[in-house]
């Protein structure tokens, strides 16, 4: 095992610089697990726990020989699934397949992590990307400076955009939305509006602020529907609204800030519509409105 050591750094000058602290260095308790699974769709959620700086820290990849049979996005572009809820989705598109889970712990954590593998998607119901069909002819592209407000990565058509109040997506088109982003509105700290995606009943991925990308890209794993939400000063100032369309032709919304938007089978989301207004200086008057 490879062992890190106190040393010392060279200045500019060449002089040496002071030796480095011993306490610079802490060592951790690190241990490795090959997790089967079955071919089908899965999330897998390191539950929040007593553990400091996100530890115990959790990374979910491919055995070391590698498969094509597996797929892998994490909610993080960094990768981790810290202690605190953060979430990765993984596909196997035949299985049975291993995948490598990596813990890494504080040297005097003796309790387990809690991690969560729910299935979402058995492997018989998930579509290839190969083996995809455009449905419908891809939407114009818009003007450059045209300031789009919600971006959504769909099916067979790659990145498009709207405006707050317009449809994204083709309602009966049956090309799944995989993945969506929301810019920040003017007038609204980031961290006042957030958002999460539908994975399965009663599972959502971890919120993301206004202007981060929720979901996955080129990884045809269908979103089921999302949640948005204004907080403090954005939730006074401003009233929103979701709708939404599936590819098993349901519908569902308009629903207010901080209700999920979902269909009553959990088809795959098709469009979305999020519709963000200011309210009216009268209404402000009265009061802070629920939350």
């Amino acid at each position: 095992m490879a062992q890190l050591t106190a040393s010392r750094l060279t200045e500019p000058t060449g002089e040496p610089a002071p030796p480095l602290a011993l306490d610079m260095v802490q060592p951790l308790k690190v241990s490795g697990h090959l997790m089967s699974l079955p071919a089908g769709l899965f999330c897998i959620v390191n539950e929040p726990g007593p553990g400091k700086n996100g530890l115990p820290g959790i990374r979910i990849s491919p055995p070391p020989q590698g498969s094509a049979d597996i797929e892998i996005a994490g909610f993080r572009p960094d990768g981790w699934l810290a202690a605190n809820g953060d979430a990765a989705l993984v596909r196997i598109s035949r299985g049975p397949a291993q995948i490598l889970v990596t813990i890494y712990q504080s040297p005097n954590e003796s309790e387990a992590p809690k991690l969560q593998v729910r299935q979402l998607i058995g492997g018989t119901e998930l579509r290839p990307a190969e083996t995809q069909v455009q449905t419908t002819p891809p939407a114009a592209t818009p003007a450059q400076n045209t300031k789009m407000d919600v971006m959504a990565h769909i099916q067979s058509r790659g990145d498009v955009g709207a405006r707050f109040g317009d449809w994204l997506g083709v309602p009966g088109s049956g090309n799944w939305i995989e993945g969506f982003a929301i810019a920040v509105p003017e007038g609204i700290e980031p961290r006042d509006f957030s958002y999460q995606a539908v994975l399965g009943r009663g599972w959502l991925s971890p919120w993301v602020e206004a202007g981060q990308y929720c979901g996955s890209r080129g990884m045809a794993l269908p979103l089921l529907g999302l949640r948005v939400r204004l907080q403090r000063e954005a939730a006074l100032a401003f009233e929103l609204s979701c709708s939404a369309t599936f590819t098993d032709g349901s519908a569902a919304g308009p629903v207010g800030s901080d209700e999920t938007c979902e269909g009553v089978k959990l088809a795959p989301l098709e469009a979305i519509q999020v519709t963000l207004t200011r309210r009216h200086a009268a209404a402000l008057k009265s009061g802070r409105p629920k939350r």
